[in-house]
């Protein structure tokens, strides 16, 4: 599948499971809402102490899979690269995560507090293979 494609895909289908690999190389499965950045990268907020951040530090090797709301609908795989950015530099793509998935936030200096306290990152994938490209 073009990459292009899954882009546009995540754009409009935001519930996901994304997979990473525990340090003995078995999968690890989290269930995610993800977006595209204005830099065209999959972004994913998720807390500092979550399993998932530990284990993409460690080795930063991706897979999501994007569903649509009809669970037996369309679907995608994404793999890629992720990279953990954490606060204080996580605070502005924190914010524009928001903003694409749900809309402007009714006050931004209590989002921009509770993201301290939760101890907020953003994953940012860059997207290198896309799938399936053919049902069956």
């Amino acid at each position: 599948m073009d990459l292009d494609r899954a882009l546009d895909f995540v754009r409009e289908h935001h519930r996901a499971v994304m997979l990473t690999n525990r340090r003995d190389g078995s999968p690890a499965m989290s269930p995610i809402v993800c977006n595209v950045d204005a830099d065209g990268l999959i972004a994913v907020s998720t807390r500092e102490t979550a399993m998932k951040t530990h284990h993409l530090r460690r080795d930063p090797h991706v897979s999501i899979c994007v569903l649509s709301d009809a669970f037996f609908g369309d679907w995608i795989q994404i793999d890629g690269r992720a990279e953990v950015i954490s606060l204080p530099d996580a605070m502005e793509h924190l914010v524009e995560y928001y903003r694409s998935t749900s809309g402007e936030h009714p006050d931004w200096d209590d989002y921009r507090a509770a993201m301290v306290r939760d101890q907020r990152v953003i994953v940012r994938i860059t997207p290198e293979r896309a799938g399936p490209d053919r049902a069956g």
